[in-house]
């Protein structure tokens, strides 16, 4: 089993506070931007760089059709094509393949050998198993692979629910020795090899989250993942089943809450011992005009209330002479240089640097959430 923790910190069962990767360390926990397609849209690297990102996530099932993973190697690998020195995880995608074939079958399917798809408007045929889903995110230049996994609505029935998971565990296993064959290839010293995550499926079901836990620990992990959308009908953190799910790994392994972006529930979630999220949410926020703010300079985090942070909404008209920064905490690169009615002005004509400056705003306030996490301003 390969751990990327060294043994003193096995020993103590400690949470690692960083993540050691061949681009660079991470720090614990941390909040990752969706470059889903290579980019986190509006922003360049070195805007990137100026909000301290730490890493990116970026998503294989769409990478390996747009822009294709033949194109993404003559580019030299994701860290080159998009620019980016920081570790990148690559999502294997089986949550969007999913999505994809719930929302309608005739764009695909899933068995025992992989996942199928058709994408719409195109003749071509996809094969997504999880060999190639490992071969494609170390050929990417991945700092975190990922293994395939079949997801699950959380409300599907125990039957589906134990399917999945027993297919999952079974691709995991594939995965696993995959990547062992590829890194025996490749001889890499212990700093440049990629970690593998492994995911965590079972729906609601705390017998089966349990089940494919200790399934996964027995292959052998550098860390995991919980698998499954995180929220319910009502858009709520579904708390408990993650919270159970995360009890069930040692804290000495890193556990990403996939999807997991809104500021509440990411506290929620490192309260339970989660170190990594990652989510579209805030730089979809920032593009619609709903901006991230503190409600104090130094807040005290709870997940249980959410008078600590709040919603500025740049184009309502109250903001038209606002001659002040949209927050007088934030440090990023926009409330340093300019004022909230003039990003008012820019969203009202529709300008490109509106998406630019609210989406650097949003992604500074969450690298300050989670630096804020990390000095203990939570509980």
């Amino acid at each position: 089993m390969t751990t990327s923790l060294n043994s003193a910190e096995q020993q103590a069962n400690a949470a690692p506070t960083a993540l050691r990767l061949p681009h660079g360390d991470v720090p614990l926990p941390a909040y990752l931007p969706d470059a889903t397609l290579g980019v986190v849209r509006a922003v360049s690297s070195d805007d990137l760089l100026a909000c301290e990102t730490p890493a990116l996530v970026m998503n294989t099932f769409h990478l390996m059709q747009r822009p294709g993973s033949s194109t993404v190697q003559a580019l030299g690998g994701l860290h080159r094509m998009a620019g980016w020195p920081r570790p990148i995880i690559t999502d294997s995608g089986g949550f969007q393949a999913y999505s994809l074939i719930a929302q309608n079958a005739k764009f695909g399917s899933i068995n025992s050998s992989g996942i199928t798809i058709h994408p719409e408007g195109s003749d071509r045929k996809l094969q997504l198993t999880p060999e190639k889903a490992v071969q494609l995110q170390l050929s990417y230049d991945s700092d975190v692979v990922i293994c395939l996994d079949e997801c699950t609505h959380v409300d599907a029935p125990e039957q589906a629910q134990r399917a999945a998971v027993e297919r999952t565990i079974q691709w995991a296993q594939r995965c696993r020795d995959e990547f062992d064959r590829l890194m025996a290839q490749k001889r890499l010293a212990e700093g440049q090899r990629p970690l593998l995550f492994g995911v965590i499926q079972g729906g609601g079901y705390p017998e089966l989250r349990r089940r494919c836990a200790e399934a996964l620990l027995e292959i052998g992990f550098d860390g995991f993942g919980y698998g499954g959308w995180p929220l319910d009908k009502q858009n709520k953190l579904l708390t408990e089943i993650i919270s159970y799910t995360r009890s069930l790994i040692p804290p000495c392994y890193a556990m990403h809450a996939l999807g997991v972006g809104h500021p509440a529930n990411i506290v929620a979630c490192a309260n339970a011992g989660y170190t990594l999220f990652d989510s579209a949410m805030p730089t979809r926020d920032a593009r619609h005009a709903r901006l991230y703010v503190f409600t104090a300079e130094r807040p005290t985090l709870s997940a249980n209330t959410s008078e600590w942070f709040d919603y500025v909404y740049a184009g309502d008209d109250k903001h038209i002479k606002a001659d002040g920064p949209i927050s007088p905490w934030c440090d990023c690169p926009c409330c340093a240089r300019y004022s909230l009615g003039y990003l008012h002005h820019l969203f009202k004509i529709g300008d490109g640097l509106f998406n630019r400056l609210a989406t650097l705003h949003n992604l500074r306030f969450m690298v300050q959430l989670t630096d804020f996490i990390r000095a203990g301003q939570h509980g």
